[in-house]
């Protein structure tokens, strides 16, 4: 897929590129220039890369485990070699400043590293059964089969490594995958499918497909040859498909509403601020675990935030395709309304904006207010936007309750020098990880990935999908001498 401005590209089933049908303009987040078009895939389209996807099942579950990692590895070596290549697409597609984009290319090329260092390991156990009287000689096997057919709906904040995401553990579980993009960025997406299928994964085992939400409902729904749905996307929609996705496993990662707490031990407050600046502004917030409450120690409140605000005024924002641009625009103008809406609902309720919040067209400068309460949509909702909220506290109970005060559970960050408060939150935070000694924006790909309440089930991180992906059988041997 070469792309240049105005293209029209085909969505990916069975090795093939098919241009027919409605097209879906692809526009930049930045200017609004034409990158694209690309064929929208209908529901027969779907039901025919369920039917091959079906039939490749006997060949990508008899994959030998050296295949399955070779092709892995081939496919993060060509993410190595095209690293410039992708990094303009998420650029172009996603809005996303062009350093946060070359660092997604590293994240998935460890992605599929890990995925082929898991296939290797990809094992199983034996389980004594001589255990009572009458069951001499008798022994059993249990290991790892792959589910069958899986459906990936991905998000356009991380166009490469959320598909990544799905698509590395799929392959090395043996299960074919149909990617549904985000219909902003499904460039990236086709792009990567080129690379797995050169790499030599069947071609009936993965299709990659821009659907029409509705199309992609009745995928998740009604499609019984789908065994696993796995989607990363809002809360809504995620809770939605599962409530009619009948027997089929479902994997959700969803929203978040992440916090941080600064306990008064904790002297390193120039190191906090530029992490939690960066944590909260970069790539314009658009991140799931991007930090957006900060509950500090009053006794370090005051200096703590006006840090925050020296540390946030120098982040460049603008075009993301300049290298020094770490703030960029939000992928809709509409999403720029949405977050300065909320601002000034925020303001107008008694909140006190400290600095920035200002819109112009689809950037807002980033924006940090105290003073927000409960049932502020700042302070209960997910922004995905450059927003943050910091608010002092003076018992550290009290910040804990703060924190679980959401109906989001994702990832909270602790910075304290105490291991007493450590082991404490660890125990009483209502989150999927707790990050001690960063914010929890901090996230390294091969480790369990997931949340609790609305922010998701099941966990992704490689191992764990492969996990999902797979089921455990046993098989009893008995009489063999």
């Amino acid at each position: 897929m070469k792309m240049r401005p105005g293209t029209q590209t085909g969505f990916l089933l069975c090795g093939k590129e098919w241009g027919e049908g409605e097209t879906l303009e692809v526009r930049s987040p930045w200017d609004q220039g034409l990158i694209g078009k690309v064929t929208v895939a209908t529901r027969a389209d779907a039901r025919e890369a369920v039917s091959h996807a079906v039939a490749s099942m006997r060949r990508t579950r008899a994959l030998p485990r050296w295949k399955r990692r070779e092709i892995l590895e081939d496919i993060a070596a060509s993410l190595i070699e095209q690293k410039d290549r992708f990094a303009k697409l998420i650029v172009a597609e996603a809005g996303k400043p062009l350093r946060l984009a070359r660092n997604e290319v590293d994240r998935a090329v460890l992605t599929f590293k890990t995925a082929a260092e898991e296939a290797a390991r990809l094992g199983g156990e034996t389980i004594p059964l001589d255990l009572t009287e009458g069951n001499e000689g008798r022994w059993g096997l249990m290991q790892r089969f792959p589910i069958g057919p899986i459906l990936a709906i991905t998000p356009f904040n991380f166009p490469l490594n959320l598909v990544a995401h799905k698509a590395a553990p799929a392959i090395a579980a043996g299960c074919p995958i149909l990617i549904k993009p985000s219909p902003q960025t499904p460039f990236t997406a086709l792009a990567l499918g080129e690379v797995i299928l050169k790499a030599g994964w069947p071609e009936e085992a993965l299709a990659v497909l821009p659907l029409a939400n509705a199309d992609t409902a009745w995928l998740a729904e009604k499609e019984d040859r789908i065994k696993l749905v796995s989607f990363t996307g809002s809360a809504k929609v995620g809770w939605e498909l599962k409530t009619h996705s009948g027997r089929k496993r479902v994997v959700l990662e969803l929203g978040g509403n992440a916090a941080l707490i600064i306990h008064s031990d904790y002297k390193e407050l120039d190191n906090a601020a530029e992490r939690t600046a960066h944590a909260a502004f970069g790539y314009a917030g658009q991140s799931c675990i991007s930090v957006q409450r900060v509950f500090v120690d009053k006794s370090i409140f005051q200096t703590f935030i006006w840090k925050l605000v020296e540390c946030a005024g120098k982040l460049v924002s603008g075009d993301p395709a300049n290298e020094a641009t770490e703030v960029g625009p939000l992928i809709r103008a509409s999403e720029a309304e949405r977050v300065e809406s909320w601002i000034k609902e925020a303001v107008a309720g008694g909140a006190r904006l400290i600095a920035g919040g200002e819109r112009d067209g689809s950037l807002i400068a980033p924006a940090i207010l105290t003073g927000t309460k409960s049932g502020m949509k700042l302070r209960d909702e997910e922004v995905f936007g450059p927003v943050v909220m910091v608010e002092p506290y003076v018992d550290f109970e009290q910040a804990l309750a703060e924190v679980n005060h959401s109906r989001f559970g994702l990832q909270a960050g602790l910075l304290t020098r105490d291991a007493g408060r450590i082991l404490t939150a660890y125990r009483e935070l209502e989150v999927g990880a707790l990050i001690v000694g960063d914010t929890p924006a901090w996230r390294l790909d091969p480790m369990p990935y997931g949340g609790v309440k609305d922010s998701g089930l099941g966990r992704e991180g490689v191992r764990s999908a492969i996990e999902e992906m797979t089921e455990p059988r046993m098989l009893v041997m008995a009489g063999l001498s």
